[in-house]
């Protein structure tokens, strides 16, 4: 928690305390998701009838242009639950996603007519590390697939930690969001019980970068979808798990924003904090937002214009097998007694290896970001997310599961 006494304004010296970034290195990893897109959409007509395809080679909802609304589901088996109840489940799960993604209603949809506006609905389904245990799988359970370790930023709850499946279940409605969420849920509640549900919101018009509720600009550095380094960096290919290739692994953090303190610095404070000017989210190296950050550009009295401890220069990846795909929205939930908010950032982020990927990046932030003192994580869960599924009859998780049925 940041100090209610701390000045509120900072000074460009003040922030260089932390570690030096390599002189001349270029870019900068943002918190959130990029500016491309993915989709394209028919504006003569009602958007809220665009579908994404469900069935292909990934699943939908990683390199889809991200909609306006998310919700996190978590899931804990029920004890008891077999290797062929999972099977079961994630047939239900296949049929109903393949269904409402497509405007359809799902089998014994109580409320059939919320499924006709899909709005860009996509459903992504993750494997938590003791759902490999459960379904007796373990030897096939990748071994970056387990709780990423302590970190001394932590303030985990443990309400908004973990799980042994995920749903992650995003539209540009909220109302589709809360529907699939609500029919998906309930097909299945014989056999797990909900473990939590995080709700986030986007907003921004196209080719423009989304802002976080600190203000700043969210996402402007990412990689981008239908590239090589997307196919290199996301999607497994299988050389080491056969099952996953077409998969890839997702971190979630849930990171509170203490904005009461944040409200007590001034847009100068907020740059140095971040390493961008606030108005148009431009490196402090010069630019444009979507210039390249100079990290060795100095003033004339020889000091860096982007502070060595700022967040993008912390976040910066130290070699190009740190980069990884970040998808963030913010949610605002309701605050307690005596505070006036409860907001934060729900921060996604997809790689093909979280410990080489992902890790190095997330210890040099624990280590030192001047952005933590506004900033506390306090949620902290990981999957494994399947490759999609081909095409009708098929199922999500079944490359993993038939496997094993083959060689047991």
């Amino acid at each position: 928690m940041a100090d209610p006494a701390t000045p509120p304004r900072l000074t460009r010296r003040r922030l260089l305390g932390g570690t030096a970034v390599a002189a001349g290195a270029a870019g900068a990893a943002g918190i959130g998701w990029g500016a491309a897109s993915l989709t394209r959409r028919d504006h003569d007509r009602d958007p809220g009838l665009d579908t994404v395809a469900f069935y292909g080679e990934h699943q939908a909802g990683i390199a889809t242009e991200p909609p306006g609304h998310a919700a996190f589901a978590a899931y804990d088996l029920a004890a008891g639950t077999t290797r062929e109840d999972i099977v079961g489940l994630l047939k239900i799960w296949t049929d109903d996603a393949a269904r409402l993604t497509q405007g359809m209603p799902a089998l014994a949809d109580t409320e059939p007519e919320l499924a006709a506006r899909p709005a860009r609905l996509t459903v992504t389904v993750g494997f938590g590390p003791r759902m490999f245990a459960v379904a007796g799988l373990d030897q096939r359970r990748p071994p970056w697939c387990n709780p990423l370790p302590p970190f001394t930023i932590d303030r985990l709850d443990p309400a908004w930690c973990d799980g042994d499946l995920l749903l992650q279940i995003c539209a540009e409605e909220a109302t589709t969001v809360a529907h699939a969420v609500r029919v998906l849920s309930k097909h299945v509640k014989s056999l797990v019980s909900v473990r939590w549900v995080q709700r986030g919101f986007r907003n921004a018009a196209r080719g423009q970068t989304m802002r976080n509720l600190m203000g700043s600009v969210d996402g402007t550095v990412n990689i981008a979808p239908g590239t090589p380094d997307f196919e290199r960096l996301v999607w497994d290919d299988g050389a080491a798990r056969p099952w996953l290739a077409g998969g890839t692994s997702m971190v979630l953090r849930r990171i509170a924003m203490n904005l009461e303190t944040w409200d007590e610095l001034d847009a100068d404070g907020r740059a140095l904090t971040v390493g961008r000017t606030v108005a148009e989210g431009a490196p402090l190296s010069g630019g444009a937002e979507f210039d390249e950050a100079d990290f060795g550009a100095v003033d004339r009295y020889g000091i860096p214009k982007i502070p060595p401890s700022s967040h993008i220069a912390r976040a910066h990846h130290a070699h190009d097998g740190e980069r990884f795909l970040r998808r963030g929205y913010n949610y605002d939930d309701a605050p307690a007694p005596g505070h006036v908010s409860n907001s934060g950032l729900l921060f996604a982020s997809f790689q093909r290896d979280i410990d080489t990927q992902y890790l190095p990046v997330q210890q040099r932030l624990a280590e030192f970001d001047a952005l933590n003192q506004w900033t506390i994580p306090v949620g902290s869960a990981v999957f494994a997310i399947p490759p999609g599924v081909p095409g009708p009859g098929g199922y999500l998780g079944q490359q993993l599961f038939e496997a094993a049925a083959t060689r047991n």
